[in-house]
This record gives structure tokens, C-alpha cells and sequence, in this order.
């Protein structure tokens, strides 16, 4: 019990940022009468259509016993205010000053609209202010640096204005600042970067300007400060890239793209060896890319596009382990490509360099030519080659002819078989052919990665490795029956005449690249092979512009189905569902870290499960060959499903971070039984989720089959707090899917590495 206790004040821990007060008996001590005062403004100046304050309506006694919602006491004095998401609107009246003992202000995702209260800074135990989420506008009142303890200070997603205040990094104890997602105006303050305490400051989409300031780290040692993420995009902020955030060992992420900084990348930056993410894109950024940059080992993501960058790229770049985002598109750079990034990454991380080569075939670098190894054609032998046939040359040319009537002949006699083989499929059901109104010829049986001619009627199929040989006419003739419809298409479990089984997903019309493009790109997610990702088979392309993908079909079908389509007797025990949601992020790490590859629509329904449960996620990487406008829907679709990370509803640029969101969400879905699509009082499912742990009602979030071992509570609350993490709003905070499915095994240890086959059997 003790353990468990211990892993609830963690949960709390990760969703409001310090310990909050634990669930204790009431001490018996009724609300003073100017607690009492204060609550009863607070309530009349706010506006509640839900009743959700109906409880604040006694003479006090019920304030501090548990009765009054969202309000929790110590000797009769108010120390949290806790009402997230319950549609309040109004605004927060400044009596609230008056409640001299309160620790916590939490009133995050409602309507509020107004000034934030000058009065919070008269409460001189206020550690954690978790505004965002609101309407709030003015500015932020300095008075709130005057609060000695304040730990957190959340305002972001309002519509503040005005300046930040010098006075916030009065706290000693201050350690992250969100203002992010507002329209505050003027530079950011120096005297933030002397905090030593500041762990996350967050305030990109403003309207900030001036440069950054470069005092950070002071004369202390590196460890003294404890920065590790700084995000400042989206602004109008220049000057240079400030040196002295190499002092900062700590650091990262940094984030600096769209605003107008200038000047060259300090040499320095190499210092910081724990940085993953290093963001300066779309600025306007000179010089050469440091060769430092190399000995960052931690870097995961760099993205350098956009800038004024010359010379070539540093080869420290390519032996950077753990890189699986980079670009460094439309700048001045020249010179070869190194070779292991060109393989890695495709030419989209290299456009707009005008002078760069080595990173397509269509970008080769200039070679020596050769000197004279291929003799000229001498006029001897001009004249001799003008002559008259030979009788060998007319014994060839008559030998051909025969050759081409006999293939003709052949010809006909299949397209007989094939007529009389199609009017007999046609008793047995609908085949593919029909279901995608598309033909093609039957061929050789090919294995490997071989293409097949489609004859006469025209078309391509292309296989790639597999356990199921088939030919076009094969494929077209199958019997089919519709498995799914999606943004992209539809999907068919397609019957071979073997009575082997293929998934066969025929894309939309018009929704797919021109044929050259979306060639190259789907020749290279058929090499794609992991136990944990569903294998691309083969392709075929009609005459007409059809598009038919095949891949491995799974006999239990998707995710959703298995956890939301049984019956009551079909219980999943704790084991199965911790091996999908390990299986998953195995998957979900192969693509960002290896394939660099953001899946950007991953939701219960393309997860699958073979026969023995092992997740396999499919979908990935089709958006590479979809058009922009099918893309923008795909990632709308998602958005309905619930499986939509926020920060989408404004910004549409896909990250690793965004995938992390949904794998949470799959996560929870798994714990809780509850379908994302599902109502929960007008909440998405992290929502809900948060609002009843905020309560301290945990055990009520948990699937009702998952209670019945109490072996598993351990494991149920520490894979819920990582849950929570990944659906953080704030991109930042979430972890990157290695360190989810680092934590995952380590909740789990015993699960086996690799459950299934590697996808390419």
C-alpha cells in the first residue's frame, strides 16, 4: 500500500509539477470566515452553465470537509483551488488574495476570461499557477514574482499582452515557465537567465523581439543551473545566437526556428552534450555548420533549414548515432553530401542548396571523365557496317519473325483461360479486379523484388519478399471482401485462388503523387522490415491510375476492434495488453529512429494484431505518397478520433512528438477500456483520465478486467503515469518514443524482445 501511495503522489507529481497536499481525513477545522468571504466572490464572479459549483452553497462547513468541489483545506485555511475543465467562463475575482494560505491555483482549460488577479502575488505560499487553456488577456501582473515559493507558472494558450515581467525570476524556487501561445510584445527579460532553478521556460508563438539574451549560466559551474529546455520559436526575436548557452550542461532542446536571428553558429554549442533537439530553422543564420556539432551524441533531431548556411556539411554530422531528423534545406551550401546521411535521409533534408551534390540521381557530383579507353569508330569500318546483309543477319531476321507469331499465338490462348477462369471467379463473389475496376495480365511468378509487366492491357506489379507468390491476374481475380474504408482508401481481405489470404488497400482517386514520385517512394517502404510494423508485399499500378497496395493479412484484426467489438466473455488480461502497447512503441521507435519516418495517424485501428497478439502498425509512411491536401485530411480524420495531438488544431507540422500523443492515447486506451471516440462529458480521454486522478479517484480509471489481479497495481500506475507524460499539451514535456519504450520494458522486464517475425518472412 505503501509502494502504491507513493506512485499516486508521483501522478500528481507529473500533472501539476510539484506535490500536491495527499487525500487526508479532515482535521475538523470549519473554513474562516475570511476564507469563506473570499470563495463566495470567487463563485459569484465566475460563470458555471454546468452547476459544477452547486456544492459552494452552505453557511462553510462543508468547505474544508470534502463537500465544496475542487476545494481542499489545512486548519481551516483554503491551499488548493482545483476546477480544470469544467466550462467556467467569467473571470477570477481579486479577492482571491484574501485566501492567505492557498499553494495551488488550478483552473486550466475552461473559458476564464479578464486579467489574471494582481492580488496572487499578496499569497505568499502560491507555488503553482496552472492557467492555460483560457481566455485570459492584459498582461501578466509583476506582482507575481513577489511570490517566494512559486514553483510553476503555466499561462500559455491566452491572449496576453504586454511584456514579461523582470520580476518573475525574483522566485529562487521557479523551475518552469509556460507563457507560450500568447501576444506578449518586448524582450525576453535578462534576468531570467540568471535563474538558477529555471528548468523549462517556454514561450514560443508570441510576439517577442530583441536578441537573446547571452548571460546565461553566469560564473558558476555548468551543473549549477538546471535549464534543459528553451523554446522560443515563433517569434520576431534577432541578433546572434548567444554563446553562453553553451555553459548550460543540461540543456535539451532549443528551440529557436522562425524568427530573424542572425550571425553564425558558435563553435561552443558543441559543449553541450546532452542536447537532443537542436531547432534554428527559418531564420537567417551564416556561416558554416560547426564540425562541433559532431560530438553531440544525444542529438536526435537538427534542423538548420531555411538560414543563410555556406560551405559544405561537416562529415561529423554522419556519424551522429542517434539522428533521425535532419535538414538543412534551402540554404547556400556546397560540396558532396556525406554518404551515410544521403542514405539515411531523402532529398527533401537537402533542396534549395544549389551548389550541393550527392544527395539524389538527380544530384550526382561531377566525376573525372574518362580518358581514352573507347576507340573511335574508324571510316573503315563506317563503310563495312554499310554494306549488304549477310545470309546470317537474314537467317536472324526470319528466325524473329516466327518467334513473334508464335508469341502471338500464346497470347490469345491465355487471354482464353484468363476469360474462362474470371467467368468462374465471378460465381464465387466480388474479386479484386472488380472492387478496383482496374486489369492487368497474368505473368511469370516472381519472388524477390522483381516487377511484372502488366501485357496488353498495361499496368505493373511489383513484389517485394514474402511467404505468398502471386501474379497481377491472380491478384486481380482474387475474391475480395471490404475490410474498412479510411481517408486514404479501402481496404480488402483478398481470397488467392491457393486460398491464401493478402490485405489489399486500393487508394483513393486523385489522392496519390504523380507515378514517378509515388514510385520512389513506395519502392522504399517495401524495404522496410520490423517485427513490429506491417509489411508492404507488392504494389500494382492499372493502365487507368489505379493503385493497389498488398500487405500481410492479420487474422485478428486491428487494435480497436479487439479492445471496443468483443463480448463480455472475452476478457484481455494485463499481460496481453502491456505486450501491444510494448510491441507498438517498438514499431513507433523503428520508424522515428531508424527510418525517420513520423507516422502522423496512428490510432487503435491501424494497429494489428497477428495470431498471437503481436502488435503490428500499419499505414506508415503512406502519407510520403499522398498529395499535401490528403495529408492535411488524414491528419484531420485523426483529430475527430480523438487521437489528435493539440498543438495540430493551430500548427499542421507533423514531429516525432505529435506520434508520442497518440501513442499515449493508445496507451490509455488500453488501460481504461474507453474508446477515444467515446463521450466523456464533452472531454477527450486525457482529459478524463487527468480529471479523475486530480481527484484521487486513480483506481476508477482502470479497465474493470485489469482490478481483478491486485499483482498488477504496480504496474497499471506507473504505466498510467507514463501515459500522462505523452499526452503532456505541451510538445516539450512529452518524452521521445525511446524513452517510452525504455520505461515500458522497464515496468515489464520479462517480455520478450521480439514476439513475432521481422515483417519479412
Amino acid at each position: 500500500m505503501k509502494r502504491t501511495a507513493n506512485l499516486l503522489l508521483l501522478l500528481q507529481l507529473l500533472l501539476f509539477a510539484f506535490q500536491p497536499i495527499s487525500s487526508q481525513p479532515w482535521d475538523g477545522v470549519i473554513v474562516t470566515q475570511g476564507d469563506y468571504q473570499a470563495l463566495q466572490a470567487i463563485k459569484h464572479e465566475l460563470t458555471d452553465p454546468n452547476g459544477v459549483l452547486r456544492s459552494w452553497n452552505d453557511s462553510g462547513s462543508g468547505a474544508c470537509s470534502g463537500q465544496w468541489l475542487g476545494i481542499k483545506c489545512a486548519q481551516g485555511q483554503v491551499i488548493v483551488i482545483q476546477l480544470p475543465w469544467k466550462g467556467l467562463s467569467g473571470r477570477v475575482s481579486e479577492k482571491i488574495g484574501q485566501l492567505s494560505a492557498l499553494r495551488k491555483l488550478n483552473l486550466h482549460d475552461n473559458f476564464i476570461s479578464g486579467m489574471i488577479p494582481t492580488s496572487l502575488g499578496f499569497l505568499p505560499n502560491l507555488r503553482g499557477v496552472h492557467l492555460f487553456n483560457n481566455r485570459f488577456s492584459g498582461s501578466i501582473p509583476p506582482s507575481i514574482g513577489s511570490c517566494p515559493l512559486l514553483q510553476t507558472l503555466d499561462l500559455s494558450n491566452n491572449l496576453l499582452t504586454g511584456i514579461i515581467p523582470e520580476s518573475l525570476a525574483n522566485s529562487t524556487r521557479l523551475y518552469k515557465i509556460n507563457l507560450s501561445f500568447n501576444a506578449l510584445t518586448g524582450s525576453i527579460p535578462v534576468a531570467l537567465s540568471h535563474s538558477p532553478s529555471l528548468t523549462f521556460l517556454a514561450l514560443q508563438y508570441n510576439n517577442l523581439s530583441g536578441s537573446v539574451p547571452d548571460t546565461w549560466g553566469g560564473k558558476e559551474e555548468n551543473n549549477f543551473y538546471q535549464l534543459q529546455i528553451l523554446t522560443l520559436d515563433h517569434n520576431l526575436i534577432s541578433g546572434h545566437f548567444p554563446p553562453s548557452l553553451s555553459k548550460l550542461g543540461k540543456l535539451e532542446e532549443i528551440s529557436m526556428n522562425h524568427n530573424q536571428i542572425n550571425g553564425t553558429i558558435p563553435n561552443e554549442i558543441g559543449n553541450l552534450l546532452r542536447l537532443r533537439v537542436l531547432d534554428l530553422s527559418n531564420n537567417a543564420i551564416n556561416g558554416q555548420i560547426p564540425v562541433n556539432l559532431g560530438n553531440i551524441t544525444n542529438l536526435t533531431q537538427l534542423d538548420l533549414s531555411q538560414n543563410n548556411l555556406t560551405r559544405d556539411i561537416p562529415a561529423s554530422l554522419a556519424d551522429l548515432p542517434k539522428l533521425n531528423s535532419f535538414n538543412v534545406s534551402f540554404n547556400n551550401l556546397s560540396g558532396s553530401v556525406p554518404f551515410s546521411l544521403s542514405e539515411k535521409f531523402n532529398s527533401s533534408s537537402f533542396v534549395g542548396n544549389l551548389q550541393l551534390c550527392g544527395y539524389s540521381v538527380s544530384t550526382p557530383c561531377p566525376s573525372i571523365p574518362p580518358s581514352h579507353n573507347i576507340p573511335a569508330l574508324s571510316p573503315e569500318t563506317s563503310k563495312k557496317s554499310g554494306g549488304k546483309l549477310s545470309t546470317r543477319s537474314i537467317i536472324l531476321i526470319a528466325s524473329g519473325a516466327l518467334l513473334g507469331v508464335l508469341l502471338l499465338l500464346c497470347s490469345i490462348w491465355v487471354c482464353c483461360l484468363t476469360s474462362r477462369r474470371n467467368d468462374s471467379k465471378a460465381k464465387n463473389g466480388q474479386t479484386i479486379r472488380k472492387a478496383s475496376a482496374s486489369a492487368g495480365e497474368k505473368g511469370a511468378p516472381v519472388s524477390g523484388t522483381e516487377v511484372e509487366a502488366g501485357g496488353e492491357v498495361g499496368g505493373k506489379l511489383v513484389h517485394f519478399d514474402g511467404p505468398t507468390v502471386f501474379t497481377a491476374d491472380d491478384l486481380l481475380c482474387a475474391t475480395a471482401e471490404i475490410m474498412g474504408k479510411s481517408t486514404y482508401g479501402t481496404v480488402y481481405k483478398a481470397t488467392l485462388e491457393d486460398g491464401s489470404q493478402v490485405a489489399v488497400k486500393r487508394l483513393r482517386e486523385k489522392i496519390a503523387k504523380s507515378q514517378k514520385e509515388f514510385e520512389g517512394e513506395v519502392n522504399g517502404l517495401g524495404k522496410i522490415r520490423h517485427p513490429n510494423l506491417l509489411a508492404l508485399r507488392a504494389y500494382y499500378m492499372g493502365p487507368k491510375g489505379e493503385k493497389l497496395l498488398v500487405f500481410d493479412f492479420m487474422p485478428r484484426g486491428s487494435l480497436a476492434a479487439f479492445l471496443h467489438a468483443r463480448g463480455p466473455d472475452t476478457p484481455i488480461d494485463w499481460p496481453t495488453r502491456m505486450k501491444i502497447a510494448i510491441g507498438a512503441a517498438r514499431g513507433l521507435s523503428y520508424l522515428h529512429t531508424s527510418e525517420n519516418i513520423i507516422h502522423g495517424n496512428l490510432t487503435a485501428a491501424n494497429i494489428l494484431l497477428d495470431e498471437q497478439t503481436n502488435a503490428k502498425i500499419a499505414d506508415y509512411g503512406l502519407s510520403r505518397l499522398m498529395t499535401t491536401n490528403a495529408n492535411s485530411n488524414v491528419v484531420a480524420t485523426a483529430g475527430a478520433l480523438g487521437y489528435r495531438a493539440p498543438e495540430l488544431s493551430k500548427l499542421k507540422n507533423l514531429s516525432t512528438k505529435t506520434d508520442v500523443y497518440s501513442l499515449g492515447v493508445i496507451i490509455l486506451e488500453l488501460l481504461t477500456g474507453k474508446s477515444p471516440g467515446d463521450s466523456m462529458n464533452g472531454v477527450d480521454l486525457p482529459q478524463w483520465v487527468a480529471s479523475i486522478v486530480n481527484e484521487e479517484w486513480t483506481n476508477e480509471v482502470f479497465d474493470l478486467e485489469l482490478m481483478s489481479d491486485a499483482n498488477n497495481g504496480d504496474e497499471l500506475l506507473n504505466t498510467l503515469k507514463l501515459a500522462l507524460h505523452c499526452v503532456d499539451p505541451s510538445p516539450a514535456a512529452r518524452p521521445e518514443v525511446d524513452q517510452v519504450l525504455q520505461q515500458l520494458e522497464q515496468i515489464k522486464p520479462e517480455l520478450p524482445v521480439s514476439s513475432g517475425d521481422d515483417g519479412g518472412d
